[in-house]
Parts: structure tokens; sequence; C-alpha cells
């Protein structure tokens, strides 16, 4: 019986860090902006593509 209470207490305790954690990502800013990174891959690809074809283009 004595075990079952340790393990309780035992998740307990690791449920209390980890919502403490999301409470600290959430304040720190970590969810403000969850579209523009996404969105930043995208046109660095583009980037590289329009310049890797014109630097095919340029005479030797």
């Amino acid at each position: 019986m004595s075990v079952i209470i340790l393990l309780i207490l035992a998740s307990l305790t690791v449920a209390l860090v980890f919502l403490a954690g999301f409470v600290w990502a959430v304040r720190s800013g970590q969810y403000e902006d969850t579209l523009t990174p996404s969105l930043r891959v995208l046109a660095e690809d583009a980037k590289n593509k329009i310049s890797d074809s014109n630097s095919t283009l340029k005479p030797k």
C-alpha cells in the first residue's frame, strides 16, 4: 500500500515540474508567433533557389 502512495507522489511531482515548465515557456513568449518560422523556411528556400539559378547564368 505504501508503494501506491509513493508512486502517486512521484507522478504528481513530475506533473508539477512539467506544468511549471509549460507556464515558464508561455510567459517567456515561446508561443507568441507560431506562423512566421514556418514561412521563413519557405522564403529562405525560394531565395536560395533564385540566387543559385542566377549564379549559373553569369558568364565566367
